[in-house]
């Protein structure tokens, strides 16, 4: 029996080998040609630096796994669409296999170059390999999009209560030919000038710490999820996130993961709940960014077009740096700064301090997220900003003003998280620690804290820029 032509797989945010819809369904047809294409001129939007890191990396651990199994890793840069064509009659390949993605940008993309390989004579054959539900998939009773995360949870829930496990089985891959392949060192992924990724270290990117960070996950963090979540003092989130936006781990084997350790007895039922909620408000931002495109670089409430966001460099500058005054905020900043990744809880205070208490336009916000977080999702980067600023679907009311003393003094009461990345305050009681510049003389003294030397006043006075904010958008 002759053997049949190869196919081609193209890796894109779904660089794993188990629960790979793709995969799985061209290996049971014969040989494949494991690609990635590097195209910083298509899709959504070019990756930020800590993505760019992360992507070397999950890409590294990815070729060694293909390696392993005799089916190599090619690796092209280039539009995808030219790529596409040339590894195909360098190998003889009629039919290409890749996971969807859902954005505006990526969809005509790939619109496009399922159109033209189809023209040309081959069959491609596309997958949902990120989401638990694709997006149109979910309909509000009328047939439309959700607007509103809890009824859109409840319809998930319930259409999700018979979801099928994770497949976890390495699918039985036969490789190609070896055909041409850049060397991975060439793309440059790792940041420079500067290089601020040393504190990357803690990461383990690839399929195989997906799973351990899953497993840590489910023996440690899952048993007190509802509390140990919103203290970033306390190692108690799954960090899964890089390892979701990248897919070397599916939503579906998570799901089926936390699920299982309930029927075990190994995670309370309300704790894995809580949990699986979470990941039901990634699928709630992809499928706002499918239905309403324009939320990438508008705000969803379109009344927002006009408000009157501040210019305020200094301050911007100051937010990046972790240099606000507030340490709740800025250990937020050097946290992300330091190691790719910011508590949840530290997001949502720090953005709400940069639109709210500085009124900057929540884009530059995003805009620095998506550069220095490895986990830059498009979906939840935008939504999440434009739930804190207001103007999103589901958004915050417009009247939450987080106060930064009183969230650090609630969620960090023990100054834990401040002391880790603001140093310098470290030695302050915990009576003081979130608000220094209310700490007698003596006490700043005996700590080591002089401020506007070791450590700035506020740049701002929370109680004026709230009402400046509150005025703001009133007048919405």
């Amino acid at each position: 029996m002759s053997t049949p032509p190869p196919a081609v797989v193209w890796f894109r945010n779904d660089l794993r080998l188990r629960d790979n819809p793709a995969l799985a369904a061209a290996a049971t047809r014969g040989p494949i040609i494991p690609l990635f294409i590097l195209d910083d001129g298509g899709g959504p939007r070019a990756l930020g630096a800590a993505s760019r890191w992360w992507l070397g990396r999950s890409l590294a651990a990815l070729a060694s796994e293909l390696a392993a199994l005799g089916a190599p890793l090619i690796l092209r840069r280039g539009p995808c669409l030219q790529v596409l064509r040339d590894v195909a009659a360098e190998s003889g390949a009629r039919t290409a296999y890749w996971n969807r993605q859902y954005d505006a940008a990526s969809i005509a993309r790939d619109t496009e170059i399922k159109a033209a390989l189809t023209d040309e004579g081959l069959d491609c054959h596309t997958y949902n390999g990120s989401l638990l539900h694709e997006p149109w998939k979910v309909k509000t009773s009328a047939g439309g999009p959700y607007r509103v995360f809890t009824p859109y949870w409840r319809a998930v829930r319930a259409m999700s209560a018979n979801l099928a496990p994770a497949a976890g089985v390495l699918p039985a891959v036969v490789g190609a030919a070896t055909l041409r392949s850049e060397r991975l060192g060439s793309w440059r992924l790792h940041p420079c000038q500067p290089d601020w990724s040393a504190g990357f270290g803690d990461w383990r990117p690839g399929e195989a710490g997906a799973m351990a960070r899953l497993d840590a996950f489910l023996d440690d963090g899952a048993a007190d999820y509802v509390h140990g979540r919103d203290r970033p003092g306390a190692e108690r989130t799954s960090r899964l996130s890089p390892h979701l936006r990248f897919g070397e781990i599916s939503p579906h084997r998570v799901w089926a993961a936390v699920q299982s350790a309930v029927a075990r007895g190994d995670a309370p039922e309300p704790q894995a709940e809580a949990f699986l909620r979470e990941l039901g408000w990634r699928e709630f931002n992809h499928h706002l960014l499918f239905h309403f495109p324009l939320i990438q670089t508008n705000g969803f409430n379109p009344r927002f077009a006009d408000f009157a966001w501040r210019e305020d460099t200094e301050g911007l500058n100051a937010w990046r740096g972790g240099r606000t005054g507030f340490p709740i905020v800025d250990a937020g900043m050097r946290q992300l700064w330091a190691t790719g990744w910011m508590h949840n809880r530290v997001r949502m205070i720090a953005a709400s301090f940069l639109v709210k208490d500085l009124m900057v336009d929540w884009r530059r916000g995003e805009a620095w997220f998506w550069d220095t977080l490895l986990d830059a999702d498009l979906a939840n980067n935008v939504c999440g900003w434009q739930w804190v600023a207001g103007c999103g679907a589901d958004a915050a009311p417009y009247f939450r003003v987080f106060n930064p003393v009183l969230q650090g003094e609630k969620f960090d009461p023990s100054g834990d998280y401040v002391r880790r990345w603001v140093p310098e305050l470290a030695r302050l009681p915990n009576a003081c620690i979130h608000q220094p510049w209310r700490a007698e003389s003596d006490i700043l003294a005996a700590a080591g804290v002089r401020l506007g030397e070791t450590y700035p006043f506020p740049i701002v006075d929370h109680g004026e820029a709230r009402n400046r904010a509150l005025a703001a958008y009133e007048r919405l």
